[in-house]
């Protein structure tokens, strides 16, 4: 029971101290993207980065996931320490990514399955779940996100905001314990943000954590997400460039 307790104490997401800079290209100088920026993310949070393009809201969302690794500070993920060296172990990695859910901006580069069906079914196929599983969880993926009218078609034939509602769909399938989101509603109609963002607080009322970059202030709303502002550091004379905003 005590375990449990500190467990459920214990935030999800961890950045303390964070730097980050992408290396210069033809003999400029290291684009510097994060400077000392904390952020904590609880269990069950909807939780929205805002901020400028270039102010580094992607390049979070990348260090979370694995994808690009902190020059300094600390990153932490359900109490583990994430490094470079940690993901280097395969099983470790494996765990990882079917904890942390990332749907890219553009989402379509995500999809190269031949058919929306195949396509959700291949990340729990992938985690070695039975083929029950596997149906069970794409069946209702599809019905969550009124995709059973194209479950044999092709992810390449689908609209810009199909391939979205798609490429969600097919992180949720895994039943990550985080989902990012890089601008989840961009293409999409008035009726399938409704049905996301439905989607999304549902999953967040389910025990989840979701954390969004958005530059639509409604869908942070209608989500019920705390703010964290990301301020470019060339834009601000504080040399942090990451601040909490309250939940409204």
């Amino acid at each position: 029971m005590v375990s449990t307790v500190r467990e459920a104490e214990r935030p999800l997401v961890e950045l303390r101290g964070a730097c980050f800079a992408y290396p210069g290209v033809e003999g400029d100088p290291p684009r510097e993207v994060l400077r000392d920026f904390d952020m904590t993310i609880g269990r069950s949070e909807s939780v929205a980065l805002l901020g400028p393009n270039g102010s580094g809201k992607t390049t979070i969302m990348r260090i979370l996931n694995g994808l690009e690794f902190l020059d300094s500070g600390e990153y932490r993920f359900d109490g583990e320490t994430i490094t470079k060296a940690a993901l280097a172990d395969k099983a470790f990695a494996k765990r990882l990514h079917q904890r942390i859910g990332f749907v890219f901006q553009n989402s379509e580069t995500q999809l190269f399955c031949p058919s929306v069906e195949e396509e959700i079914a291949f990340g729990p196929a992938q985690m070695g779940l039975p083929d029950d599983e596997i149906r069970r969880r794409t069946r209702d993926v599809l019905r969550l996100f009124e995709l059973e009218r194209f479950a044999d078609r092709a992810p390449y034939r689908l609209s810009g905001g199909e391939k979205k509602r798609v490429a969600i769909a097919c992180c949720m399938s895994l039943n990550p314990d985080l989902l990012v989101l890089d601008e989840p509603t961009d293409g999409l109609d008035e009726r399938n943000t409704a049905l996301v963002v439905r989607v999304l607080n549902q999953f967040v009322a389910a025990g989840k954590t979701i954390l969004v970059s958005t530059h639509h202030h409604d869908i942070v709303e209608a989500l019920h997400s705390r703010r964290i502002a990301v301020r470019p550091i060339d834009d601000s004379e504080d040399p942090v460039n990451g601040s909490v905003e309250g939940r409204r």
